[in-house]
């Protein structure tokens, strides 16, 4: 290998169809031509690409076997688990969407993620949050033993623990993923980002509505804890290593612990853009040794 060169660079990602319909099938067009490039490039995979993507017809299917063979065990059989899947998928353009939004997510916001084939099979942020949207709807559909059976083959195959009865968004990105936990009553909005290691926890045992409510566009950064039934406003910030108690602003930034808005309680600072989708984790800072907390 030549001195200073990546073996296996991230190409750039390509540009998507603007209609959503023509969306959903020019990703799984792009699936299916990039797991056709590995299995040639790489012939030790070509049998389990084949299984899991290439004799496939869409993207439900594909993303329903794979499902069903992580989250498996010797009494939750694949093949129930997988008609479970492809019947959410299936009977849910909503559940669709979704999927393509975090798989777009993830390609775009992520420059580790070297295509969306990579993401399909190996990003396990990915996996679980599709389980977790599956999941979600045995849970209001009142089929609540099977949705927290579900909940715990996640978190045991995943490292990733959300109640049933969290609701997300789409455009989610759990990046890395491991150690994330979401309360019962927590609320995702769309195209935010959660590194690993985050927690949106309650504060005690008193149940009700006790959970974190995110809005749209917010990044939160690793090992970052926001208790109770706060709002985290749209296209904040929440910086790695972060305890957050109380409401944050939409557009500003909270860090340490306890968590203080950049600029102080008063005046916080402001900034512009998408967090969620820019991944900026630390813009806010001018001069590390010198800022207002």
């Amino acid at each position: 290998m030549t001195a200073g060169k990546l073996l296996y660079a991230s190409p750039p990602a390509p540009s998507p169809p603007t209609d959503l319909a023509d969306e959903a099938a020019w990703v799984w067009m792009q699936i299916k031509a990039e797991a056709r490039r590995d299995a040639e490039a790489e012939p030790a995979l070509a049998s389990y690409l084949y299984s899991t993507i290439i004799s496939h017809s869409s993207l439900d299917r594909s993303l329903s076997f794979h499902l069903g063979n992580k989250l498996c065990s010797s009494t939750l059989l694949s093949t129930l688990l997988y008609d479970i899947f492809i019947n959410a998928f299936s009977t849910d353009p909503e559940l669709r969407a979704a999927t393509v939004a975090d798989l777009l997510a993830a390609r775009y916001r992520d420059p580790a993620c070297v295509s969306f084939s990579h993401c399909l099979l190996n990003y396990k942020g990915f996996l679980a949050c599709q389980a977790h949207r599956v999941a979600h709807k045995l849970w209001n559909q009142s089929r609540r033993p099977l949705a927290l059976a579900l909940q715990s083959r996640i978190s045991d195959v995943f490292a990733v623990d959300i109640h049933p009865a969290a609701r997300i968004g789409k455009g989610i990105l759990f990046d890395h993923a491991t150690g994330v936990v979401v309360g019962e009553t927590a609320v995702i909005g769309n195209n935010v980002s959660i590194l690993h290691h985050v927690t949106l926890g309650g504060t005690g045992k008193v149940g009700g509505d006790r959970h974190p409510k995110i809005g749209d566009g917010v990044l939160i950064g690793a090992g970052a804890t926001i208790l109770g039934n706060v709002k985290i406003g749209v296209g904040a910030k929440i910086g790695a290593g972060s305890v957050v108690l109380i409401d944050v602003p939409p557009q500003t930034t909270a860090v340490g612990n306890p968590a203080r808005l950049v600029g102080g309680k008063e005046q916080p600072t402001k900034h512009e853009g998408v967090p969620g989708e820019s991944m900026d984790h630390t813009s806010f800072i001018s001069e590390w040794s010198d800022y207002i907390i």
